[in-house]
């Protein structure tokens, strides 16, 4: 099952999908915002192109889990997607994502234009596999929970 992950700005969306099996993550591109009408037609591309069955996008939750002013834009955007798309659509954290995207570019001492370009893309990335990690670990404590683990008999 693929995923589509958004990290959404002011400017740009970032867009990274999962492997079929929900194991890796890779960035896709940026959408520049011109529309919302305009998004939603690039994305149902993605959506086409790579057989996506569900949408995470990041969560801008403050560092004391509470929703702010920009959360808020996310949670409206994400109610007009979900309407507009015949697929689950659900939030992650996304917490520091962009802080460590924009220290994972510093690190591999890529230019100030470079990161520029990629800085969306690469928190889609993280969100993305952020996502993927808690997937996994929440379907590992439900097959624990109804005895098949692996510690089962």
């Amino acid at each position: 099952m693929r995923i589509l992950s958004l990290d959404v700005g002011e400017k740009n969306i970032g867009v990274a999908v999962s492997d079929e099996l929900g194991i890796i993550a890779q960035g896709l591109g940026v959408i520049r915002w011109q529309s919302r009408r305009q998004v939603f037609s690039v994305l149902t591309g993605y959506l086409k192109e790579y057989g996506v069955q569900e949408i995470v996008i990041g969560l801008p939750r403050n560092m004391d889990g509470s929703i702010g002013p920009q959360a808020e834009k996310i949670l409206a955007f994400k109610e007009k997607l979900a309407k507009f798309v015949n697929i689950p659509v659900v939030t992650y954290d996304e917490r520091l994502t962009t802080a460590a995207a924009k220290r994972t570019l510093l690190e591999a001492d890529v230019s100030r234009r470079g990161r520029k370009k990629v800085i969306d893309k690469l928190a889609a990335v993280f969100i993305l596999e952020g996502y993927l990690r808690y997937r996994k670990r929440h379907q590992a404590d439900e097959l624990e929970r109804n005895g098949q683990g692996e510690g089962s008999k």
